[in-house]
């Protein structure tokens, strides 16, 4: 099976008001397994536009990437990241178990 992924690009105008978004986002990452992959972190935006944190966080499965945001945990949490804390893109992605290049 495929695992799931959050893909976010976010842009923090209040940092301590974003610390609170973070605490308060554990509980409903770790109910649905998430494992962070990219947390901020240096880059280099080689096409297209950017914000300037990006985040990958991995899920055991599409089906929880997707429950995980929907959760109360997570709705409640995000209320704590949204605008003037925050301006965020997100999309909740299933992941590629086929071939690869080779």
């Amino acid at each position: 099976m495929a695992k799931g992924y959050w893909i976010g690009r976010v842009d923090v105008n209040d940092p301590e008001g974003y610390k609170a978004y973070v605490a308060a986002n554990a509980e409903a990452f770790a109910k649905y397994g998430a494992r962070f992959l990219v947390r901020g972190g240096a880059f280099a935006a080689v096409e297209g536009e950017a914000r300037a944190r990006n985040v990958v966080i991995e899920f055991p499965s599409h089906e929880a990437a997707l429950a995980c945001w929907h959760s109360p945990e997570y709705q409640r949490a995000k209320a704590f990241r949204e605008p003037p804390v925050g301006l965020a893109d997100i999309i909740v992605i299933e992941g590629y178990d086929g071939p690869q290049p080779g």
